[in-house]
């Protein structure tokens, strides 16, 4: 039987970053991940790297952590983001009134925006809908999330860490109300003896938990995104209403990602993929840049997002901010385990930061996280990060055409 300080289970930006900090504070860690790296939500998603004006008026606090670890991620990540900025466009059909409370909220979070009139956005985007009323700049981005999981787990590597793509956790064996032993099978097959296990597996959380005899409530949605050839779009493009299907447009080099819907799966590796959902994508993006209503199709993709029921339950519909919930399971009668759930990419880190605190408090190490502070390695070598994506295959469809072959 193998023996490590810590397992964590989940191989996304939440597990890759813990992973690095605990690495980074000395810990002995090891990662495991059922697929490659990055396969499920991180790199299934849109890629958008929020400046926290997407919810400046439903929760302040939420979009303060945005904005910061947006700088944060910015600041450490290199070639893992795109500086794109981003417009919310509001269009003749949108309520004036949520374009001024959104722009009010953005200025009492701290967030920098600049309003210009539709004359002055379709000067920036020239293509931009003819009925653009306004739009409103804010500092968005886009993250290449392949290179940041990988280059996370590659700096938890030099740290110390065991990194093992494909190797699922099949089993775990608990006795005193602590997890004893847990089996590992794909590449590994093995069993480890962990002293400490952090459950990062996104919408898999309830599952996981519960073989450890934990309950953690999930409520996951599904969500499509379009990939087609739009070259030359710089800023993301954010529809400035209420939340809803096809309000958002984010650039990559020849394309643009459409997204996207948000529809509630049972089974997150078992769902849907439903055609309505493209179209619906696509006509309402197209409302905000109509060129891509007949613009080749590359690829499309669905991802689940990790949602926790009860927070769901009491924040009510689509769009409310969405912060992540650290769950100690020493409440259900297992002292050695917590999982980490919600939450979104842009706040990877400050997720892993928490949850590195919390293990190290029950391990009684005493060390401070440093994942703010410290560059990704190879972060300004595109070449190098590659280089650690194909490592750990770690390709998601998010990049695909950002992340060289």
């Amino acid at each position: 039987m193998e023996r490590t300080e810590v397992l964590v289970i989940g191989g996304g930006a939440t597990g890759a970053g813990i992973a690095r900090d605990l690495a980074r504070r000395g810990v002995d860690v090891t990662l495991v991940e059922r697929d490659g790296l990055a396969s499920g939500t991180s790199g299934r998603s849109h890629g958008l790297l929020h400046s926290g004006a997407r919810y400046a008026e439903a929760d302040g606090p939420e979009a303060r952590a945005c904005l910061e670890e947006n700088r944060i991620v910015r600041r450490i990540a290199g070639e893992c983001v795109r500086d794109t900025g981003g417009l919310f466009v509001e269009l003749a059909a949108d309520d004036p009134a949520y374009f001024e409370a959104k722009r009010a909220a953005c200025e009492n979070v701290g967030i920098p925006t600049d309003v210009v009139d539709g004359a002055a956005a379709r000067e920036a985007v020239p293509e931009l809908a003819t009925d653009v009323e306004r739009a409103m700049e804010v500092p968005d981005g886009v993250v290449v999330p392949s290179r940041l999981v990988a280059a996370n787990a590659a700096d938890a590597r030099d740290h110390g860490a065991r990194i093992r793509p494909h190797t699922p956790v099949t089993s775990m064996t608990t006795e005193g109300g602590r997890i004893r032993s847990v089996t590992l099978g794909g590449d590994a097959e093995a069993t480890l003896s962990p002293e400490y296990v952090v459950n990062a597996t996104g919408p898999h959380a309830g599952r996981v938990a519960a073989m450890a005899g934990a309950a953690v409530e999930m409520r996951p949605t599904r969500g499509v995104m379009v990939s087609v050839e739009y070259p030359g779009l710089e800023p993301v493009l954010n529809r400035c209403r209420e939340p809803a299907d096809g309000d958002i447009v984010v650039p990559h080099d020849g394309e643009v990602v459409l997204g996207t819907t948000s529809v509630a799966v049972d089974d997150p590796d078992d769902y849907e993929r439903a055609d309505w959902e493209i179209a619906e994508t696509v006509r309402e993006c197209a409302a905000m840049l109509p060129p891509v209503a007949d613009a080749d199709r590359v690829r499309t993709w669905w991802g689940v997002r990790p949602l926790y029921e009860p927070d769901e339950a009491a924040r009510g519909g689509r769009g409310i901010s969405r912060g992540f919930h650290l769950l100690d399971h020493a409440d259900d009668g297992v002292e050695n385990c917590c999982s980490v759930v919600g939450g979104k990419l842009t706040t990877y880190r400050r997720m892993a930061e928490a949850t590195a605190d919390l293990v190290c408090e029950r391990l009684e190490v005493d060390a401070d996280c440093s994942t703010a502070d410290e560059r990704l390695p190879a972060a300004s070598d595109p070449d190098r990060l590659d280089e650690f994506v194909r490592e750990f295959d770690g390709q998601g469809p998010t990049d695909a055409d950002l992340v060289g072959s």
